[in-house]
């Protein structure tokens, strides 16, 4: 049975906020929300909204070289990147280049950079942008890679953010807790949920859902 997504308008953004209630696995953790961002994704109309939002928290005083896209976000990225640079008297990044990159991921999960790509991270003041930062796992990976390859991280964004910092930083977002103040995302072995004996009804990641 196919899981069922509602989309909230929201009154504090344009992007709308599409959401499924339910039991569900991550890689990491079990949470009660799934929080659809298919569309903001790849729809260059929602991509450009979320990134003209994101972009206001940052364009009069981050000054940023590269854009880390993690969780599928390169559309956004681009649109946030062309953002950054439009000429402006109080924006730091005014016809600056920008470099918008995606990690690569090994088989152990490991996040690397090619020769050919590290150069664009190596001393550039990196924006790291996520889809969601729930546990704040994959943020704090990325983090700790850019620290590998001697980048300088700046900040950490998101469309839909449960953690509210991460490795040190504040998290960027469009949509906080707040818009689902029930959320919940606890480790697999902890879940109140697989306790009270409710199965799963979908795994999730960031390419999507699979309902059972």
């Amino acid at each position: 049975m196919a899981v069922k997504i509602i989309e909230y308008p929201s009154r504090s953004s344009m992007v709308p906020l599409r959401v499924a209630a339910g039991h569900f696995a991550t890689n990491h953790s079990h949470i009660n929300y799934y929080v659809d961002l298919t569309m903001t994704k790849y729809c260059l109309a929602e991509a450009r909204t979320a990134a003209r939002e994101l972009a206001s928290k940052f364009e009069s005083s981050t000054l940023i070289d590269t854009i880390l896209c993690l969780d599928g976000v390169e559309v956004i990225g681009a649109c946030l990147a062309s953002e950054l640079t439009n000429a402006g008297f109080n924006n730091v990044n005014a016809n600056h280049n920008i470099y918008v990159v995606t990690p690569e991921h090994t088989v152990g999960s490991q996040l690397i950079f090619r020769e050919n790509i590290s150069p664009m991270i190596t001393d550039k003041h990196v924006l790291i942008l996520a889809a969601s930062v729930a546990t704040g796992y994959t943020a704090q990976e990325a983090v700790n890679v850019l620290h590998y390859y001697n980048g300088i991280p700046v900040g950490i964004c998101s469309i839909f953010a449960r953690a509210k910092e991460c490795a040190g930083f504040p998290v960027t977002t469009i949509f906080d807790s707040s818009a689902l103040p029930d959320y919940m995302s606890v480790a697999a072995h902890e879940c109140p949920l697989c306790r009270s004996g409710i199965k799963l009804d979908a795994m999730v990641n960031t390419f999507g859902i699979s309902s059972f």
